[in-house]
């Protein structure tokens, strides 16, 4: 098996959030960790424009990736535009062929921003066209089986409506709490923005909060949730569970 786990998500600091800690263990076990986004996080700042803003987010990211030894992509949409159409696909086809990951983290499919439902649905699909020859990306050729795909928790653990999401499974990440931790950090210009309205350290108390809570779910210090996507083709073994072990709590 490839040992490659790649994470697609819609902006900066998302993977570090939601999976950061699951990307850490997996990394202690020598997989081969990607990182990618689907914006360059362009409209994150108040004070400065959107090519500004953009180099500093993709330079925080790529930064918090080596964390793990791992890569950092872009696919350069703009932030609120991500856009479920084929350019955007075939964008996201190519970077999955070359990656050829076992295992993709993705969006929670039903979440607060349009932004990550959208990259949701472009994860899903691109797992599944990968394999499709006669879906033609340059440079990039076809590969199977379809990868293990798994959706991490929506912000909050809620839908639009405000009702629970609850997990499959949580993985206990107290083990590296604190890489995950370090790693959001490097999203400085996102936790500076937060400190100087808030007088506190929200940005990573948020993660910290959120984390407890599901670790408190399996009684740990904390952990991160998943749900698996199980549709036709997709492979249906929980390779999380057998890389991880017991640290992989089924719900």
């Amino acid at each position: 098996m490839n040992k490659v786990v790649f994470g697609l998500f819609a902006h900066p600091d998302d993977a570090e959030f939601m999976c950061a800690g699951t990307l850490a263990l997996l990394a202690q076990r020598g997989w081969q960790i990607h990182i990618a986004t689907m914006t360059a996080g362009d409209c994150g700042s108040k004070e400065l424009n959107s090519k500004q803003i953009s180099d500093i987010r993709k330079a925080e990211a790529a930064e918090s990736a080596k964390i793990l030894g791992g890569s950092y992509h872009c696919l350069e949409c703009e932030d609120i535009f991500v856009m479920y159409d084929k350019p955007t696909l075939l964008k996201a086809i190519k970077l999955m062929r070359q990656i050829q990951p076992a295992v993709v983290f993705t969006a929670s499919p039903v979440d607060y921003m349009v932004d990550h439902t959208t990259a949701s649905k472009i994860a899903m699909t691109a797992c599944f066209s990968s394999g499709i020859p006669n879906i033609e990306t340059k440079g990039a050729e076809s590969f199977e089986p379809v990868p293990f795909l798994y959706y991490v928790d929506a912000v909050r653990g809620r839908d639009i409506f405000g009702n629970e999401i609850k997990p499959q499974m949580i993985v206990d990440i107290s083990g590296v709490i604190q890489t995950k931790e370090k790693m959001l950090k490097c999203h400085e210009s996102q936790r500076t923005w937060l400190l100087k309205h808030h007088g506190v350290d929200e940005y990573v108390e948020f993660m910290k909060r959120f984390s407890r809570l599901r670790g408190e779910a399996i009684s740990s210090s904390f952990g991160e949730g998943f749900r698996q996507h199980l549709g036709e083709a997709y492979p249906e073994e929980n390779i999380l569970k057998a890389e991880l072990g017991e640290l992989v709590h089924i719900i």
